[in-house]
């Protein structure tokens, strides 16, 4: 089930980020279940302590580029100190995950894209509580799914990856594989 509203507390956030690359190094084998947990919290840990100062529910767009994780020529170095902590290398981690992906965690909203041409896609997303309200959370405290019984809740505001999309291409779509991610 999906979160109706949020407070921007950025945990859900996080833990669908999380989980979606966990699943990559789950997917591709070579690494134990107890690996994928430890690797899972931690990566947890230190994003949270990395976004506490950077995290703007009022103002999701501001701080993007600095909770952007970003794997291409070089491992983003979050994801590299949370492989470490379970014993992959840098050259290990390439293996695990896509060679180009870009992950953004926003407040209300986490997406991807595999591929520097790659479609965005989104992971996680909803709207923020109106002030006074109640934050709605599903007794499961799932983040990731994304329909329930009033189908997936978006947030009516331009996001970052819509500028992103409307103002940043510059070169045609190319074609890539992409994993679907369910939970």
């Amino acid at each position: 089930m999906h979160t109706l509203c949020a407070r921007g507390t950025m945990k859900p956030e996080i833990n669908a980020a999380v989980g979606f690359l966990s699943r990559f190094l789950r997917v591709k084998g070579h690494v134990n279940d107890r690996q994928v947990q430890t690797f899972n919290q931690s990566l947890q840990d230190i994003l949270s302590e990395q976004y506490k100062h950077h995290w703007f529910p009022d103002r999701p767009c501001k701080g993007s580029g600095y909770r952007c994780i970003r794997i291409n020529h070089k491992m983003d170095p979050l994801v590299g100190q949370a492989g470490q902590r379970i014993g992959l290398t840098i050259q290990q981690l390439y293996m695990l995950l896509p060679s180009e992906l870009t992950l953004w965690v926003d407040p209300f909203e986490v997406s991807y894209r595999i591929g520097e041409d790659g479609s965005i896609c989104v992971l996680y997303e909803s709207q923020p509580c109106p002030p006074g309200s109640v934050a709605m959370v599903p007794a499961s405290g799932n983040p990731s799914g994304n329909s329930g019984p009033m189908g997936p809740m978006v947030d009516s505001h331009i996001s970052c990856k819509e500028e992103l999309m409307v103002l940043g291409r510059t070169s045609p779509s190319k074609s890539y594989n992409m994993m679907t991610v369910s939970s």
